[in-house]
């Protein structure tokens, strides 16, 4: 096993599901012989989908780590998953690796689960190798799937090979960087080399003279031998190759059948000897500004990129070391929270299988168990170290769900569960809602809070249920009313008793002033939901004590926090207080505050009262094909299209949807495109709602209220 920084790859292979990953990673462990027998995704026996949820879906759903020895050096490869509803597995194997091996199906082309990684690749600035796999495919194509990637991916994007022949009876490859012809039996494996045959020859000249050029370009000593003998060697062009891939000035181009195990031996020999180890990398950025890079020799620091929990195991998390050397029984402390950790066994994970090792080098993945205060995102480091990795970034969360349990006392158990799982996985958010009264969930689609649930179900025997969250309404008015309330009780003895004259209005920046107030106060208050509410005591002449303000703006607040409407929060109302009655014994606090609240009930209904509805700015991109169909489903959730785009073969499109209209977006969708599209959302803005759905609504509450 390697203990040397610049013999270590780290790959991640990214790509839609379907693409093959899973597969060409068997076949790239088998090749290099850490592994018998190739398995495969249908007999349940891959080495990188282990997990019961995988085998039940047939779908990488985890990211996975595993290794294989080749030739001199060591290469970590990452499986992820295809499904964007598991965006958080690709952003944090994609915080750790050095190189992307992003695959592409050779009969769907370019799809929309690639459209998703290469934002994180670019975002990364990730050295990237394209695969076109699934080459023996009936319906493979590869020169329509090389030009949708570089109509996407840009003209960076640099075939190294092509297939000689495609589909059912693919079984050759023309190497154009080797200047070879590789030819593999019909069951795949060792290839026979062979000369380039005659009718090829000018392409394949063409192509290595084209990476020459590229490998001139990188290295000044090479462009003058390149200038003075027109050629460089196989080592030369290595040289150049492997600078300009390091710089992302260069997208190399492959063709593999993974379940044929045809090609994917010249990728490992590509990653081996092309492909940036860590050392070659650009120093990662602390969040303090400084810089950290992979030296063996410097104090230890890993980043915690992966935890999971494991029954009978406990909290297993998944690490790279970002300097020095950790070996077991090292004391690090956390950057995150201070605490101190004794890494007490140390592994290299090959999937499900954990293999000891005593040292792990600059630059290399390992995996640790049992931390007690380390979590994902976490830096650790050397007692002294002030250290800290700037934290990854996760998507906003696409679907949320309202959870509920059938007892109080599972709830409770649900409530602890789900927090567990939020700590594994970051794009998985726990809320929960005093405003709507509500635990709710937050994910990136059904699928994945459907699996959360299935987990929950297996490991904490606890059953969720599913149900629409309530939608965080806003009521507001836009006229103007006066209210007189007088609050008033006798039971014995001292009573209560305040009277309030009020003028509710609606409010907005830079509004005039009042007229026909004598204005002896005035506060302008931030609510805490959002919004203002604009505060005026125009009391004169001691009709009301100075001492009941607070009261009066607590029964104020008591009422805007559950509006008079449907019982969601109020904002943007000015409120003039202008006249009123006291008693000398039976006014109080609580007197005034009733009065208040009495008062703003009162005059809120008689001034137009509104509705507000929170609006989405929504992006959808999906096929040329389905835009009809997609624009139709917005239409019947009171979209409003905002934009509209080409991007590749591929439609952006712009729409302001109402939150409670996207209950289920994400699986209808899915249904509408067969899964070949993406949406993200984010909060825009609060609006007006139809009159038709906020007579609705109240009509609602009133009945919830009996």
């Amino acid at each position: 096993m390697s203990a040397n920084t610049k013999d270590l790859r780290n790959v991640v292979l990214l790509g839609h599901s379907d693409s093959g990953k899973t597969t060409l990673i068997e076949t790239m462990l088998y090749e290099g012989g850490a592994i018998k027998r190739r398995g495969s995704v249908e007999g349940q026996n891959t080495v990188s989908d282990h997990t019961d949820l995988e085998h039940e879906k047939g779908k990488t759903i985890f990211s996975h780590q595993m290794f294989v020895n080749w030739k001199n050096n060591k290469i970590n490869i990452i499986d992820t998953p295809g499904f964007d509803d598991f965006v958080g597995e690709v952003v944090s194997s994609l915080k750790v690796a050095d190189s992307a091996v992003i695959v592409l199906n050779a009969a769907n082309g370019v799809e929309v689960g690639t459209e998703l990684v290469w934002e994180y690749v670019e975002k990364y600035q990730t050295p990237a190798i394209f695969v076109i796999n699934q080459m023996d495919h009936p319906k493979a194509d590869f020169e329509k799937t090389l030009e949708q990637a570089k109509e996407r991916f840009g003209s960076k994007l640099f075939p190294l090979q092509y297939p000689y022949n495609s589909g059912a009876s693919f079984n050759a490859i023309i190497d154009a960087l080797r200047m070879v012809m590789y030819e593999f039996p019909a069951n795949g494996g060792k290839p026979e080399k062979k000369p380039i045959p005659e009718s090829e020859m000018a392409r394949a000249n063409k192509m290595h003279n084209a990476l020459v050029e590229i490998a001139a370009e990188n290295e000044e000593g090479l462009m003058e031998k390149y200038f003075e003998e027109g050629n460089l060697s196989e080592e030369e062009l290595a040289k150049g190759i492997t600078i300009a891939l390091a710089k992302q000035q260069f997208f190399p181009v492959f063709v593999t059948s993974g379940l044929k195990d045809m090609g994917s031996g010249r990728l490992m020999g590509f990653i081996d000897d092309i492909a940036p180890s860590p050392a070659d990398r650009p120093a990662r950025k602390l969040e303090n500004g400084e810089e950290i890079s992979y030296d063996p020799n410097d104090k230890t620091t890993i980043f915690i990129y992966k935890t999971l929990s494991e029954p009978q195991v406990g909290m297993v998390s998944y690490f790279k070391v970002l300097s020095g050397k950790l070996k077991p029984g090292d004391e690090l402390v956390n950057a995150s929270n201070g605490e101190s950790e004794r890494i007490s066994q140390l592994f290299v994970a090959e999937g499900k299988e954990r293999i000891p090792v005593n040292e792990l080098v600059a630059g290399d993945l390992g995996v640790t168990v049992k931390l007690k205060y380390g979590h994902s995102n976490n830096t650790l480091n050397t007692k002294g170290l002030d250290r800290k990795v700037r934290p990854m970034e996760f998507p906003e969360s696409r679907i949320r769900k309202a959870v509920s349990t059938d007892s109080t006392a599972d709830m409770e158990k649900l409530v602890t569960a789900l927090h567990k799982s939020e700590e594994e996985d970051p794009t998985l958010k726990v809320e929960q809602s005093a405003e709507l009264k509500q635990t709710i969930l937050h994910g990136q689609g059904q699928l994945h809070l459907d699996l959360v649930k299935q987990r929950l179900q297996k490991e904490f025997g606890v059953n969720m249920n599913f149900g629409n969250p309530k939608i965080p309404y806003r009521e507001t008015i836009t006229g103007k009313a006066d209210a007189d309330y007088r609050h008033k009780k006798q039971s014995g003895g001292s009573g209560q008793f305040g009277e309030i004259h009020m003028r509710v209005e609606n409010f907005y920046e830079d509004m005039t002033e009042p007229t026909g107030f004598n204005i002896r106060q005035k506060e302008i208050e931030d609510l805490p939901w959002g919004g203002k509410l604009a505060f005026y005591w125009c009391i004169v002449g001691g009709a009301i004590d100075n001492r009941y303000i607070g009261a009066i703006k607590k029964g104020i607040m008591q009422q805007m926090k559950e509006g008079p409407l449907t019982g969601s929060h109020c904002q943007n109302i000015r409120v003039i207080v202008y006249d009123g009655k006291m008693h000398s014994v039976d006014s109080n606090d609580i007197s005034f505050q009733l009065a208040a609240s009495g008062a703003f009930r009162e005059a809120f209904h008689n001034a137009k009262p509104q509705l507000l509805e929170p609006i989405y700015s929504v992006q959808i991109l999906c096929p040329d094909d389905d835009t009809g169909d997609v624009m139709g489903d917005l239409q019947t959730r009171r979209a409003m299209i905002s934009g509209m785009d080409s991007e590749g073969h591929y439609q952006k499109i712009l729409a302001e949807v109402p939150l409670a209209e996207m209950h289920d977006y994400g699986s209808t969708l899915r249904s509408i495109t067969g899964g070949k599209a993406k949406f993200s959302m984010k909060f825009s803005e609060y609006q007006l709602v139809p009159p038709n759905v906020q007579q609705e609504l109240v009509k609602q509450h009133s009945v919830e209220l009996v």
